[in-house]
């Protein structure tokens, strides 16, 4: 059963204000400082998704992912979509799938 985070937030140039994010995979979540603005999820197959945000405070948005992550996947298989608010905006760059 394939599962999703559906990351929300206020709509921006380069964000719809929800966006699915595969949890199939997952290797690793990191930020690279503690004040990053982007938070990277790196996937087995070598794919990432970039997410693009305000800047951290004490890896915030990291530990909100990683914990998120862990409540997704522990409900039923039968909610596929699990609703994530970051305690940072994503910014115009938005979330970029790669």
């Amino acid at each position: 059963m394939e599962k999703y985070l559906n990351i929300t937030g206020v709509a921006t140039a380069g964000y719809a204000g929800s966006q699915l994010v595969s949890l199939i995979g997952i290797k690793t979540i990191r930020a690279a400082t503690a004040t990053a603005v982007t938070t990277v999820i790196q996937y087995v197959d070598g794919t990432a998704t970039t997410i693009n945000h305000d800047a951290q405070v004490g890896f915030d948005v990291q530990l909100a992912l990683e914990a998120a992550v862990q409540a997704a996947l522990e409900t039923s298989w039968t909610k596929p979509i699990f609703d994530v608010a970051l305690p940072r905006a994503i910014t115009a760059a938005g979330i970029v799938n790669a």
